[in-house]
């Protein structure tokens, strides 16, 4: 029976995660989904029979089962094409977001930024969205400006609006913060972007989990996302770019399946996006990243963020009602819930949470510049999946009594 067959309710998904359980046997209660989605039977499995009984090299071999796995991969960029709403021809493969976004830097930014240039950031960019911008603009002399957020934790685009200027020749944001769960009004920040003509990258690692997304209609020039966030593999994520914008990119490696033609007085590279891709691709990881694609839509992206949703309202409700947790982002925050309890570390809440089966992440969250802002080392953070449910959140409410108990 396919993934789609069973998944009738969502109250089935959280069978099909084999990694939902402990050694033991017992209920895990991962609310680390932030980090890393737990993957569902169908993906594990398209990536077994990937690395097994299907496997073959792909582009190079004239055999049939070459051929065939060819045509997997293929499939596979038109599949992650079709999800966010671009074409296959403007889809590259990476190794995550964080090879993307240092991809785009290397390319497109060491062709268009330079001294005296500008980027706009935020305060609550991971440092994946961070560090690559620096490090181009302490190459070549650029700007990085920092745009503030609201109270409630949002990216504040007024204040966003009043300090583009036509210096600017980036706006790099995320489309969801993966701290305070905030989104972000991409459209809005897209026409802001483009007034000044600058272009607009988008980190949407939390966003494509748990919402619709449509570059088309968002309008941005840049969107990147990791696989394993989306219930797919480690090792490979991928590269949206507008056709024209990476036709007149240059490589960003060279080697193998990027190139055109070569000798030793010319090499002619290979048209986007293969350019992008030197060397033997993650050929079991994109067959991998279809399946995930596939599980995640015959549940449905809507289906999947009201159910974060309830369960987002449902813990910071049980969370405000305590004296001693100070909650942090806005109250419709995408699956994310960040808080702090007065006199106990998050690492030591992370400690005792896990002797009861309860996993949360604890620490800056590669966060660093938003830790600063909101005053704090660290937070604790329960990040929900597609399948969390009301005992993940018992669990950790008895967890935190159990915390408050042992620190008196």
């Amino acid at each position: 029976m396919s993934s789609a067959a069973t998944l009738s309710r969502l109250a089935d998904a959280r069978a099909q995660f084999p990694g939902m359980v402990t050694a033991g046997g017992n209920p895990w209660h991962y609310l680390d989904t932030a980090a890393t989605a737990q993957k569902p039977q169908a993906v594990v499995d398209a990536m077994a029979r990937a690395l097994g009984k299907d496997y073959a090299t792909v582009h190079r071999g004239v055999y049939a089962r070459s051929a065939e796995m060819t045509l997997r991969y293929e499939a596979a960029r038109r599949r992650v094409a079709e999800f966010i709403g671009g074409s296959e021809e403007e889809v590259v493969f990476t190794r995550g977001a964080t090879e993307a976004i240092n991809l785009v830097a290397a390319t497109w930014g060491a062709a268009n930024i330079g001294a005296g240039d500008r980027i706009l950031l935020s305060t609550l960019e991971h440092h994946s969205n961070i560090v690559p911008w620096q490090m181009l603009a302490e190459r070549v002399g650029a700007q990085i400006d920092v745009c503030p957020l609201t109270d409630d934790g949002q990216i504040d685009l007024d204040a966003a609006e009043a300090m583009l200027s036509e210096r600017h020749k980036l706006v790099a944001l995320a489309h969801v913060s993966n701290v305070l769960g905030s989104v972000l009004d991409c459209s809005r920040a897209a026409r802001l972007a483009h007034k000044v003509g600058a272009k607009l990258l988008l980190d949407g690692c939390q966003a494509v989990p748990r919402l619709p997304v449509d570059v088309a209609a968002i309008d941005c020039d840049f969107y990147v996302f990791s696989a394993h966030k989306l219930y797919g593999p480690t090792g490979i994520g991928a590269l949206w770019a507008r056709a024209e914008v990476l036709a007149e990119m240059p490589p960003y490696q060279g080697g193998g399946s990027m190139i055109d033609r070569v000798t030793f007085a010319k090499t002619t590279y290979a048209p986007p996006p293969q350019r992008f891709e030197a060397g033997t691709p993650a050929i079991a990881e994109a067959v991998a990243l279809h399946a995930a694609i596939d599980f995640v839509e015959a549940i449905g992206l809507d289906r999947i963020h009201g159910h974060e949703a309830q369960l987002v309202a449902q813990l910071r409700a049980e969370l405000g009602a305590m004296n001693d947790v100070t909650l942090f982002g806005p109250a419709d925050s995408a699956g994310i819930v960040s808080f702090m309890m007065d006199g106990v570390h998050p690492h030591d809440l992370g400690t005792i949470l896990d002797e009861a089966n309860v996993a949360i992440r604890a620490g800056h969250h590669c966060a660093q510049p938003l830790m600063d802002h909101l005053g704090v080392p660290a937070t604790a953070r329960a990040s929900f999946g597609l399948y969390s449910d009301e005992s993940d959140i018992a669990a950790l409410l008895e967890g935190i009594a159990r915390t408050r108990r042992i620190f008196g």
